[in-house]
């Protein structure tokens, strides 16, 4: 197993650096060519979707298809799929940002009554509550 950063997952799906991206395209082609399997942690996808967001400013849908793709992939695991399933189906259908339904997935997981935040949009995720 090999994990990916979210430099190298940004590169491979942007294609914005020429030279990094041919770089982690012949990684994981190798990778999927010699069926080592390809690790993505919760916190690499979070910062990719920031990245993707807020720098390269791709749409929430292609965000969502990007990440969906990679879950369903058989050459990739991802970090507590359950966790990520359950934040893309709330990040779908809301406006809230993608971080916040990853953070109170991952905690409503661990068994929190509910999560605090000072985030007005976090706030109205069901899990979550304003800290006044």
């Amino acid at each position: 197993m090999i994990g990916l950063d979210t430099n190298v997952l940004v590169r491979y799906v942007l294609r914005d650096d020429v030279q990094q991206a041919e770089l982690a395209n012949k990684l994981i082609e190798k990778c999927i060519a010699e069926q080592v399997l390809l690790v993505i942690s919760l916190l690499t996808l979070q910062e990719t979707e920031w990245v993707l967001r807020a720098c390269a400013n791709i749409d929430k849908a292609r965000i969502i298809s990007l990440f969906k793709a990679l879950w369903e992939s058989t050459d990739v695991l991802i970090e507590t799929e359950d966790i990520l399933e359950e934040a893309l189906l709330h990040f779908e259908n809301s406006n809230a940002d993608f971080s916040g339904y990853l953070v109170v997935a991952k905690y409503q997981h661990m068994t929190c009554d509910y999560v605090v935040t000072f985030d007005c949009k976090a706030a109205k995720i069901d899990g979550a509550i304003l800290l006044m």
